[in-house]
């Protein structure tokens, strides 16, 4: 008889378990749910109880489930006005017109073009077609192409046939009887959402299925292990109260606060549905909610493609200048996010930070650091999307800089980190399929931010 442990490798299960001792205890005497890839497009829950946080799900039967495949999309005829000149030295999801079924926000959707499916014409139908390498060129994994000179001519519409793939997160649910079903998501380009389910509906693990996925596979099944984030249990004066005296005071009193968001493109906005949506915005809601009587003012100094660098390089009298962006604003609190800082090792963040503490201390400000969310896995130095543990030095130099010398830290990676457990892949809370995070993804800024009061 194979033991546990032989047939969870072999069978390529998942243990649906919950992490707490506590229900684990409980569920000794009985069966414990299981799910499992059985076939290319197949998969098997068996019957027992599964923990997801704290609410136990019994499952009556064991039960197969067939996954429809990866959503695929044949594109025919899609015109194009006009085609720029291919431009092979600029970032490869800008070189050219972008395949407008793969475009996201800024960018497009990378590795979803069905290699050699692209067909450029003259017109629609059977129109004559143009050749590749000699009419017009192809960035195939950004899905962006471009004329070249002395090929299809300027101000020339286009026609294009292509295949492309869109991802999709399907839901394993338990109805109120036991019964186990599979709810297909709806397909998107870059931030594919759950299908939604009822109030006596549970969500026990999501499918991802992104839109060049062959067949299943271990990295396919997110076991929804804990559905919510872990708020750690308070004892005595909040972070705010012991590394924020005077933002706290001044929310209790009613007083004049003024709170600078200071930044990159996340904090210039991107790619937040709305300024409402914006992670600043949004903490300076949730402050407003747990403080009633406060009296905040926010300003935001956000500079897309920038780091804390470019703004202490840029001349005096630029617009992001940082004696004039950020000092001359003389702001109580600065709510700092920068991601593209993640350069840094630790021993940089502590030589550059601190001399931006200084600054902050000279105009009697107090000061907040968001550690950053996720981007690609690949600027993550990660093979995986499934990435519990942020593996950037930067985010230990920040931690470590912010224990050291009293700083407020919003944790913010934390919570990207956590969303393996809540059974969501990160990537598709990223809108441009590279670092913006959408509306989703800026809530959990705002999160990280209003933890600390």
């Amino acid at each position: 008889m194979r033991d546990r442990r032989t047939f969870l490798k072999e069978a390529c299960a998942v243990t649906l378990l919950g992490a707490t001792a506590k229900g684990a205890i409980a569920m000794e005497r009985e069966e414990q749910a299981q799910i499992r890839i059985t076939g290319e497009w197949e998969i098997e829950v068996s019957a027992g109880i599964f923990l997801t946080g704290r609410k136990r799900v019994r499952i009556t039967h064991n039960t197969a489930l067939k996954v429809t495949p990866t959503t695929i999309l044949t594109v025919k005829d899609e015109k194009y006005d006009a085609l720029p000149v291919y431009n092979p030295k600029a970032a490869p999801w800008g070189r050219g017109a972008k395949l407008k079924q793969l475009a996201t926000a800024e960018t497009t959707s990378p590795g979803m073009l069905v290699a050699g499916s692209l067909v450029l014409k003259s017109a629609p139908g059977s129109g004559s077609t143009y050749q590749m390498g000699k009419d017009y060129d192809l960035e195939a994994h950004w899905a962006t192409f471009g004329r070249i000179e002395g090929g299809i001519p300027e101000n020339t519409p286009i026609w294009a046939d292509y295949v492309c793939g869109w991802g999709r997160i399907d839901s394993v649910v338990v109805e109120k009887g036991g019964k186990v079903v599979l709810r297909e998501g709806k397909a998107h380009n870059a931030t594919p959402q759950a299908p939604t389910i009822t109030a006596k509906e549970t969500r026990i693990a999501n499918i991802w299925l992104p839109g060049n996925l062959k067949r299943l596979n271990e990295a396919s099944l997110y076991p929804i292990i804990e559905p919510a984030y872990p708020l750690a249990k308070r004892s005595g004066e909040n972070t705010a109260q012991r590394s924020l005296p005077k933002t706290y005071r001044k929310l209790t009193s009613g007083e004049p606060l003024h709170i600078l968001a200071w930044g990159d493109s996340v904090t210039a906005g991107g790619e937040a549905s709305s300024v409402e949506k914006q992670y600043q915005s949004r903490f300076v809601a949730l402050l407003k909610k747990r403080f009633p009587q406060s009296n905040i003012r926010l300003t935001t100094a956000g500079w897309g493609g920038r780091n804390t660098d470019s703004f202490l390089n840029e001349p005096p009298g630029a617009e992001f200048n940082f004696d004039h962006a950020v000092i001359s604003k003389r702001p109580d609190l600065i709510v700092m996010e920068f991601v593209n800082d993640a350069w840094m090792s630790p021993e940089v963040v502590e030589q550059k930070y601190a001399y931006l503490l200084k600054r902050f201390q000279e105009i009697g400000a107090e000061w907040v650091i968001l550690t950053p969310h996720y981007v690609r896995p690949d600027w993550m130095s990660s093979s995986t999307e499934r990435v519990e543990t942020d593996p950037r030095p930067y985010v230990t130099g920040v931690r470590q800089f912010c224990a050291k010398h009293g700083v407020a830290v919003a944790d913010a990676s934390l919570r990207w980190g956590h969303l393996v457990k809540e059974g969501t892949p990160y990537m598709t809370l990223l809108s441009n399929s590279i670092n913006h995070p959408n509306d989703a993804g800026h809530e959990l800024f705002a999160q990280a931010l209003i933890e600390l009061f």
